[in-house]
């Protein structure tokens, strides 16, 4: 049985009363799981932004003063590319492994040991300092997991909706 009760509004609407204490835990438990989503993105944003402050250190810090390890930043956005193209193109199955994800991963693991070696190898030409090239190293570090750590929590479910952001 629904009550109506009258609200303080201005508009005077008024708001149905539900006795039913179900629909309150369904609600509760929506606002749960959303509220683990934005938790998981603000640590996803603090652990990028932590990376990222080690890529500026290597850069920025006096004894060290070049520039080149932004080119790692390079890196940083084209790792996910084949991860997306092969989402796209591949079949919709549910097998456990397919051509076209394999070679995904392949490319996508040439990258990410790309960008673990040219620091290395500047490093060893005398480019940049050892120092930078460990903060560096450092860096890429976090923010490969930072970009794994997205992949595993947003992108195995197929229901996720960026709206509810």
């Amino acid at each position: 049985m629904r009550q109506i009760i009258p609200s303080n509004n201005i508009a005077g609407n008024r708001k149905p009363l539900n006795n039913n204490n179900n629909n309150n835990n369904n609600n509760e438990t929506h606002k749960l799981f959303n509220m683990a989503g934005v938790k998981a993105l603000v640590g996803l944003s603090f652990s990028g932004a932590i990376g990222l402050t080690f890529l500026m250190l290597a850069c920025g810090l006096e004894q060290f003063g070049v520039y080149w390890p932004l080119f790692v930043l390079i890196f940083y956005v084209v790792s996910p590319i084949p991860h997306f193209i092969a989402k796209r193109i591949g079949d919709d199955s549910d097998a456990a492994s397919s051509a076209c994800r394999e070679l995904a991963y392949f490319f996508t693991t040439g990258i990410v040991v790309s960008a673990f070696g040219m620091p290395i190898i500047l490093a060893r030409i005398n480019v940049i300092a050892w120092g930078a090239c460990g903060l560096v190293l450092a860096g890429n570090a976090v923010i490969f997991l930072t970009i794994l750590g997205f992949f595993l929590v947003f992108g195995r479910s197929d229901d996720f909706n960026w709206e509810q952001w």
